[in-house]
């Protein structure tokens, strides 16, 4: 490191962030090189620098889900804007269409990124992600309604999702990287639960701005202009995270690469040659993540108002009680992954999943507001165990060299398959059966799925990053 950015020792005693408990750990070995010397825990590094690491890492994956947030949790609204012509559901299922297929260039994005990660670096990628994210985002909020340009507003709106889909897949993965590459070999899960805690962080203000623009404006302010105010949002907090992350150099065990002339030149197809197995394994493995995180946290709100009945601002308030919850159980469930192994800890969570889910769903149709709050938050729990664990899981799973590619090539095709997916799936699930239960059921199949790929891996949580 840069001994000008990065003192060697600095203790910076007035950092005051949650982050700053994550730094104070002493030197652990890294593993070998490829050279078959020993590489270096990233001791030196103060606690300023691998709080900006954190910081860094938190705010992307922040703007990228507090825009799915907003477009989850305002779906009825955007419904009407941009398709008020069709019936309710039929509506509400083309504007979860909508967000499926920004899923769908998912994939392509995780080629495309986690490329650019492994060839000239994690910062530099992440710093252009997150540049193109936001400011698709933001554009957004300027689409004008379907009165206004008719069938041209849905037109714009998907031209804008997919940009969006493109540059957002390259965040999770680049950020998991990032972090597991500058934490100490042993809180490395500690180290990853920052990035799901802050898709959480997202998700609740979002959540929290829909419950206030929903109970102070009329549905007409809503459908006019008050749902375009969340989406105006992501430009200062893009223009931030853009900044930080040009502020940091690229992780110790990256930059050992780069120094011994081992960055691969086409790390995706290294990955699919010589990592096949891991990458079937990591696939299967991120099913109930893709699944459960838009059902239990982004669809939910309109599962309970649309479909339950529930009123609008309970449901939001509901799923914000159980948001909060959940990155608390986040961070938990680092230090457990950290202690017991990866395994373990998805294994258990699969199991929660497929024997407790489809009663879940029975209580919430009670319609008793004190019941909906608990199951959630015992959803929450139960998907925390999950994703508190899966970004340390797959960074372990693939060595420095193709480890973006590997992470965003699997997280991505998982997600675009059947997370970005499970809104429509599970409405149009709901209008063909006629069974409320039927996203219940979704999950659980997802939850066998992941049980099967996590049982075939190997433990990594222990050993060094190759």
């Amino acid at each position: 490191m840069n001994q000008r950015n990065n003192p060697a020792g600095n203790n910076d005693a007035n950092t005051r962030s949650a982050a700053t408990a994550l730094t104070n750990e002493p030197a652990h070995d890294l593993g070998p090189t490829l050279s078959g010397q020993t590489r270096p825990d990233p001791a030196g590094i103060g606690k300023k620098t691998r709080t900006k690491v954190v910081a860094a890492s938190f705010i992307g994956n922040f703007v990228e889900w507090f825009d799915y947030a907003v477009y989850g949790y305002l779906a009825v609204t955007i419904t009407a804007v941009f398709f008020p012509e069709s019936d309710p559901q039929t509506g509400l299922m083309l504007t979860f269409a909508l967000f499926a297929i920004s899923f769908l260039v998912r994939p392509l994005g995780g080629f495309v990124w986690g490329h650019l990660g492994d060839r000239i670096g994690r910062r530099e990628a992440l710093s252009w992600s997150i540049l193109i994210m936001s400011a698709a985002t933001f554009c957004i909020a300027l689409i004008p309604s379907y009165a206004t340009i008719g069938v041209w507003a849905p037109i714009l709106l998907l031209i804008v999702r997919v940009v969006q889909g493109f540059s957002a897949s390259g965040e999770y993965a680049g950020a998991s990287a990032f972090l597991v590459e500058y934490a100490p070999a042993n809180r490395r899960g500690l180290y990853a639960a920052v990035v799901p805690a802050s898709t959480a962080a997202g998700l609740l203000l979002g959540s929290l701005l829909a419950a206030l623009l929903t109970g102070l404006l009329e549905p007409e302010q809503m459908q006019s202009w008050g749902w375009r105010l969340p989406f105006l949002l992501a430009a200062p907090m893009g223009l931030i995270g853009r900044y930080i992350r040009t502020k940091l150099e690229d992780s110790p065990v990256f930059k050992e690469l780069a120094k011994e002339d081992q960055a691969v030149k086409a790390p995706v197809s290294t990955l699919f040659k010589n990592h096949w197995r891991q990458l079937l394994q990591a696939v299967g493995a991120v099913l109930l993540n893709a699944v459960g995180f838009y059902v239990i946290l982004s669809y939910m709100p309109t599962y309970l108002s649309q479909e339950l009945g529930l009123d609008e601002t309970a449901s939001y308030v509901a799923t914000t009680v159980a948001l909060v919850t959940y990155i608390g159980f986040i961070f938990v469930v680092g230090m457990l992954s950290d202690r017991f192994g990866r395994k373990k800890v998805l294994m258990s969570a699969s199991i929660l999943f497929v024997v407790l889910t489809v009663p879940a769903f029975m209580l919430l149709d009670t319609g008793n507001f004190v019941v909906i709050l608990l199951v959630q938050i015992l959803l929450g729990g139960m998907l925390s165990l999950n994703d508190g664990t899966l970004p340390s899981y797959l960074a372990e799973m693939f060595p420095t060299r193709v480890r973006y590619s590997g992470f965003a090539v699997s997280f991505n095709l998982s997600n675009a398959l059947f997370g970005g997916t499970a809104p429509f799936v599970a409405t149009l699930l709901i209008a063909t059966s006629g069974s409320l239960l039927a996203p219940g059921w979704y999950l659980m199949a997802a939850a066998v799925i992941s049980l099967i790929a996590v049982a075939c891996s190997v433990e990594t949580s222990k050993k060094a990053l190759a």
